[in-house]
């Protein structure tokens, strides 16, 4: 849905993109599993089109050595894998669960060029809280996460021996607050606003060590959000949904155009979803299965390289999650 889904949300996660989403929460969930998996098609290029080799060099990527040895095979690539957990437990109006997301992403040009590597991991525990008036008419919630970061960016020869020292990585924790609203109006398609506010507590870095590459701040941002929810007889919902993300401009260096997003999902029965959408000047889409216990989805989307006003430059990226439990 080109990532506009701060109106739609409605699973566990409302955390990231708004907490004001638990309201919708269907029926509480213990998720053991929440995977995401993620890879690009510069990675996939990497494999010479062999699916079975994704898998075999997907751990490589997650090290300098590996993926080094994977871009100089395949020169003139960019690479990357990342890969999410989040098992938690959700209820209606509240929220626990630990949050682990670790990604890769490297650049060689050509045999005689530098290897550009960076790497990041975050994680920490996560609570939200979410509260309705007006007969959920109106719903505000917040979400906490205290961030665990690890970073490193890096560049070095193809040939040369890779030696990279705990005292490379820069480091620091901190306590995130992300708030939101929504307020669904109870007529017919149910026009609903909504309204999320990242780093609502302006939290700043709490540095425990600063390696090659100085942490950046995460700035307050504020993002709006407007859909509407058709029926289509008595199986079918259609949700058409736009976003403007960071409305106070925050990263200015980011055009405009990149911001705006928009999406549509077909919800058969709540069991089938079929999504297109567009976002940072491409095009993305997905598809959905859910059952009792598993879920399943496949999505593709892009993001734009280029900086503000140059032509630009897509990074076509691929999706599988599942989640799974009770």
């Amino acid at each position: 849905m080109g990532n506009a889904f701060i109106c739609k949300v409605d699973d566990p996660n409302a955390a990231f993109y708004n907490p004001a989403g638990l309201g919708t929460v269907r029926r509480a969930t213990f998720h053991l599993t929440n995977l995401h998996l993620e890879l690009n098609k510069g990675f996939i290029n990497l494999t010479e089109g062999n699916v079975g080799d994704v898998f075999g060099k997907l751990e490589d990527n997650f090290s300098a050595r590996g993926v080094r040895d994977n871009l100089t095979n395949r020169p003139g690539n960019l690479s990357h894998a990342k890969v999410n957990f989040f098992p938690n437990l959700t209820f209606r109006y509240f929220q626990i669960g630990y949050m682990f997301s670790q990604s890769t992403r490297a650049y060689l040009g050509d045999a005689s060029s530098d290897v550009e590597f960076a790497e990041r991991r975050d994680h920490g525990p996560v609570a939200a809280l979410n509260f309705s008036l007006f007969g959920g008419v109106v719903k505000f919630g917040a979400s906490a996460v205290y961030l665990n970061r690890r970073q490193l960016q890096m560049d070095f020869a193809p040939s040369a021996t890779i030696n990279i020292s705990d005292q490379d990585y820069s480091e620091a924790t901190g306590l995130f607050v992300t708030a939101g609203t929504r307020i669904t109006l109870p007529w017919t398609w149910l026009p609903t606003i909504s309204g999320v506010v990242r780093n609502a507590s302006s939290t700043e870095w709490e540095i425990d060590q600063t390696g090659v590459t100085p942490l950046q701040e995460i700035p307050t941002t504020y993002d709006l959000g407007f859909s509407l929810t058709p029926q289509i007889g008595k199986t079918m919902r259609v949700h058409l949904e736009a976003n403007y993300k960071d409305f106070t401009d925050e990263y200015d260096t980011v055009a405009s155009k990149r911001k705006l997003v928009g999406g549509i999902e077909f919800d058969v029965a709540r069991k089938f979803f079929l999504r297109f959408g567009y976002g940072d000047g491409f095009g993305s889409a997905g598809i959905g299965i859910q059952g009792k216990r598993v879920f399943w989805d496949l999505t593709t989307y892009a993001v734009d390289l280029s900086s503000d006003g140059a032509p630009a430059r897509e990074d076509r990226r691929f999706v599988l999650s599942m989640a799974s439990g009770f």
